[in-house]
């Protein structure tokens, strides 16, 4: 898995660019053309008036050893390329149009706040994953190891005979260097496009950033915002009213602690998985963004701010308007929390579906594109009114699946890692469940998974001579034992046969209430929720029908 990213989002806010002004734009030629590096703590005017446009992507994409190093290039007199301004003469407030991780990863250093002290855990609520926490430590301890920290250094010079040689050099250099800054010219719409021209040249936006970015007004925007921080971080939704923006975070916490809790480690250590994988990481955002947009029927042609485009049969896209107010993003957050309470929760309809069998690979890697594939699966299934029929063959359904594990790492390895994977993946569990409806063998189920146009190169069983292993354990490895222990100890639902996530079980009477069972422990027995509430009543209600007419023969 990958390292953790250091998160910085925190240390400079966000802020709306104005709307075009008469007002005259300030001359860059007045401007200052550097900042030292005092400027930058949490007293001095300048740090105050700093912001980043309110499309500005997180500021959460270096490394510790990239915030590490751009410190210690700052303090030796490396070359460091300029930042790059804008100034609103409507707030005189700054805006960073390019190097705002550069001047964070300053800011950071001398607020000693890495995304883990006071400015982030007000910015998220407390609410920091234990992820956060541990690549602010490991950078801490990087700059302090290298460098030192900026209160050692701040003092140093006071303290010259008892600091060491290389610490003073490096404080003289503080008290001497200062960042070189560049400004752009006009109005708040030559800001925008500047940011879009520059930030599209040398490391470009990711492309589900760049819609987040042209649909932040929107609810699909606004919804996977508020989703991937539990409702915390940088409000996108403040222009709304306060009981919106209450709901909006309630759902928000709410979704995320159903999905993303409780936190991922990089090495599998509990069968308490959270069904979408690591919540702080660049793949959740792009996952959750599909969510959001797949739940709801989203169209990318419909927040693109292009003209509709006509579909091949019936009438054009609907466009995807500006949320006024907050109540189309909220209509899209509560379709997330019915889809996400389907495969996962307590809810009466959650299928409870294991995170291990469903959304893991045999080496524990969490699939995204696996994810989105089960959320569709189950949204067919409801299509079809097949949720029942479905729970009959649930258990040799989840069977195949773990038997042939690997098939879903060789549809991921040929289509990719999200998007692309989802539709193949949908169509092996869509064939899968009809072979079984059908009650075809297991080399039947693989014949006819081959048959499938999506899966007929990318599904191939695998054989021992497959197999290739060296002689120390990988994190893989141990992943892949992990995973394989619990799935074989998970228990079962007493209903269905498939098994149990613990989170999204429930207890049921063995002998139901309604026909005088007791709560004593040897009439309860652990279920899905939906087997309990759903399933289990359908049966019944369906056994008394046929008892009925058998009668009335």
């Amino acid at each position: 898995m990958a390292a953790p990213l250091v998160n910085m989002d925190a240390l400079i806010p966000r802020e709306d660019f104005e709307a075009a002004t008469t007002e005259p734009s300030t001359q860059p030629s007045i401007l200052s053309t550097t900042m030292k590096i005092t400027d930058l703590g949490p007293d001095s005017l300048i740090y105050n008036v700093l912001r980043k446009p309110d499309f500005q992507r997180e500021t959460a994409n270096w490394s510790p050893e990239k915030v590490a190093e751009l410190v210690s290039s700052f303090l030796e007199g490396d070359l460091i390329p300029s930042v790059i301004l804008w100034r609103s003469t409507i707030s005189g407030n700054i805006f960073v149009i390019d190097g705002a991780h550069r001047l964070s990863a300053l800011i950071a250093w001398v607020h000693d706040d890495y995304g883990d002290k006071h400015a982030s855990m007000r910015f998220f609520d407390n609410n920091i994953p234990e992820e956060q926490k541990r690549a602010a430590q490991a950078t801490r301890e990087l700059i302090r190891d290298s460098v030192g920290s900026y209160s050692e250094l701040s003092l140093a010079l006071r303290n010259s005979d008892t600091t060491p040689k290389d610490r003073l050099r490096l404080a003289r250099n503080l008290s001497a260097f200062a960042i070189h800054l560049q400004w752009v010219a006009g109005e708040a719409e030559k800001a925008e496009s500047s940011f879009f021209k520059i930030n599209q040249q040398a490391t470009p936006i990711d492309e589900t950033e760049l819609s987040m970015i042209k649909a932040r007004r929107k609810p699909n925007a606004l919804a996977a915002r508020a989703f991937i921080r539990a409702g915390t971080g940088h409000k996108y939704w403040s222009a709304f009213e306060s009981s919106v923006q209450s709901e909006i975070e309630k759902l928000a916490k709410e979704v995320y602690d159903l999905i993303f809790k409780p936190d991922l480690d990089s090495q599998i250590k509990t069968s308490d998985l959270p069904v979408a994988g690591r919540g702080y990481s660049a793949d959740s955002v792009k996952m959750v963004f599909e969510l959001v947009n797949f739940v709801n029927d989203f169209e990318p042609d419909m927040w693109r701010n292009e003209a509709p485009k006509r579909r091949r049969k019936g009438a054009p896209l609907k466009v995807l308007e500006d949320d006024e107010d907050g109540h189309a993003t909220i209509r899209c957050m509560q379709a997330v929390k019915r889809a996400a309470s389907r495969i996962a929760g307590k809810d009466p309809a959650s299928l409870g579906l294991h995170p291990a069998v469903y959304f893991y690979s045999a080496t524990g890697r969490f699939q995204p594109a696996a994810f989105l594939a089960a959320i569709a699966f189950v949204k067919d299934l409801e299509r079809h009114r097949a949720v029942a029929k479905f729970s009959s063959v649930r258990a040799d359904f989840e069977d195949f699946l773990i038997e042939y594990k690997y098939f879903l790492n060789q549809i991921v390895q040929k289509y990719g890692s999200l998007q692309r994977s989802v539709s193949p993946i949908l169509t092996m569990h869509k064939t899968v469940y009809q072979a079984l409806i059908e009650g075809l063998t297991e080399p039947d189920v693989i014949e006819r998974l081959k048959s499938q146009s999506p899966l007929r190169s990318s599904v191939k069983v695998r054989t021992e001579d497959d197999k290739r292993h060296g002689r120390n354990f990988s994190t893989e490895t141990k992943n892949f034992v992990v995973i394989r222990n619990i799935i074989e100890t998970a228990p079962k639902c007493a209903i269905c046969g498939a098994r149990l996530n613990l989170r999204s079980m429930t207890f049921d009477h063995i002998l139901r209430r309604e026909d005088g069972g007791s709560g004593a422990p040897d009439n309860a027995q652990l279920s899905h929720p939906y087997c309990n509430s759903g399933y289990k009543e359908g049966t019944h209600a369906a056994e008394a029908r046929t008892a009925g007419a058998e009668r009335q023969v």
